[in-house]
């Protein structure tokens, strides 16, 4: 990965240099994050690659499944784990969020994120689903879709989501490494919500997974 090659040279070619200990010790602490970073999203990889070999849990149809090597992902890359500033809106009400079929997903606009990627201001909406949330394990899950500048090229026409869970303070981590492409980008028997306009960032998201090509499968 060259985010990981260019972190390890840090490495070997900050030890030959003279600094004061604290400057020393600031970077080797930026460059364990880094590489913590970086395994984190491979896991994420290595884990969503699993679920879609697995029978059990696969959303691609057994034509494109049984010959499944894995999903094409961008390079892991740490510029796209962003840190947002998280607007809660308790006053929301609950909606219909329209999807790729007649069925209608009920959703509340959770909170909104703030932040800044490739040198520009953005805002994202965050939802959580009112049918999910009564089920123990999906209570605290947030659900953020959106759509970029890669969408129909590099990635799936229709966007894709990141799963988030409610944070504990005024911040939430975004990270676009961990984006992936709703099931009907696989499968059309499945109902995907669309995302909405106002999820529309103005700028590539190099990061996350890939379209799907079938006839690469």
């Amino acid at each position: 990965m060259k985010n990981l090659i260019f972190i390890l040279a840090l490495v070997v070619f900050g030890c030959k240099q003279k600094k004061r200990y604290h400057d020393v010790a600031e970077q080797e602490t930026t460059t364990i994050s880094q590489v913590n970073a970086i395994q984190e999203i491979l896991d994420f990889q290595q884990e969503l690659n699993k679920e879609y070999k697995d029978p059990e849990t696969s959303p691609l149809p057994d034509r494109y499944r049984k010959d499944f090597e894995g999903l094409d992902f961008f390079e892991p890359d740490t510029n796209y784990i962003v840190k947002a500033k998280f607007y809660r809106t308790p006053e929301a009400l609950p909606f219909l969020m329209p999807t790729t079929t007649d069925r209608k997903s009920k959703e509340v606009l959770y909170g909104t994120a703030h932040f800044t990627l490739n040198g520009k201001n953005h805002q994202l909406e965050i939802y959580q689903n009112q049918e999910l949330m009564q089920q123990e394990k999906y209570r605290d899950y947030l659900f953020l879709p959106f759509t970029d500048e890669t969408n129909g090229e590099e990635t799936y026409t229709g966007g894709r989501y990141i799963d988030l869970t409610i944070p504990n303070s005024n911040s939430i981590v975004l990270n676009f490494n961990k984006a992936y492409n709703p099931y009907c980008a696989y499968n059309k028997k499945y109902s995907c919500p669309l995302v909405p306009s106002v999820n529309a960032l103005q700028t590539k998201v190099i990061a996350g997974v890939r379209a799907f090509e079938s006839d690469k499968k």
